[in-house]
């Protein structure tokens, strides 16, 4: 998710990669669900759901972001994104990726073979290191990370992961809870995310075009 411009780095496109959790909740053993609403500048403009299944030896990780941005009631932006990552000892080992990016679409697909795992981006093939993990804000493990696969546009990101210690972070009702804050360095902004203290993701903030704040929030 990230997380993958039209608001990340400019005038023009949005990415989580930008491109993705405590009072998250197990809707079974197998499977666990973070449902953020994202926020522009503290106004809501859509929603980001992840959810992550245990399957006979893997993970499977869907993810699904919807959001709109109004002006004088008409769609002045819009963007979609959704993927399917599968995972296997902490590394991923395929991915499914369509992002629409206010009309401008993007697809990156991703499978392992042998030692490497093959990306196809956009028209682009590229063969990568066998372990490599996307930006899975959902997965402690990328805290330690010193690059990662962005699945809006297939690129190997370099990235510098920061502790930047205690701090507190509001759920979408607007209750604060305790937690730890990291900062992500490398992508067009930096990325500033928060941990419970059983290293559950809780939310995420990152500034945008003209300086704005897009931030996650749990349901």
């Amino acid at each position: 998710m990230r997380t993958y411009q039209r608001l990340h780095g400019g005038p023009g496109r949005l990415i989580l990669s930008v491109v993705l959790v405590a009072g998250a909740f197990c809707a079974k053993a197998e499977e666990r669900r973070w449902a953020f609403r994202v926020f522009l500048d503290d106004k809501p403009i859509g929603t980001h759901v992840f959810t992550l299944q245990d399957r006979d030896g893997f993970q499977e990780l869907k993810s699904q972001a919807a959001f709109s941005i109004k002006f004088l009631m008409v769609t002045a932006y819009r963007y979609e994104h959704t993927a399917i990552e599968h995972w296997r000892d902490g590394c991923l080992v395929s991915m499914e990726a369509r992002t629409n990016d206010d009309g401008k679409k993007f697809s990156v697909s991703a499978h392992r073979d042998a030692t490497v795992l093959i990306v196809n981006a956009n028209g682009t093939r590229t063969r990568l290191p066998e372990c490599i993990l996307s930006f899975a804000y959902w997965s402690p493990a990328i805290l330690g990370a010193d690059r990662l696969l962005n699945a809006q546009t297939g690129r190997l990101e370099q990235v510098i992961i920061e502790n930047q210690g205690r701090d507190e972070f509001a759920t979408a009702r607007g209750s604060r809870m305790p937690a730890n804050r990291y900062r992500i360095v490398g992508p067009d902004q930096p990325i500033t995310l928060w941990y419970d203290e059983a290293k559950q993701w809780i939310g995420l903030e990152s500034r945008v075009g003209k300086g704005r704040r897009l931030t996650y929030r749990l349901e």
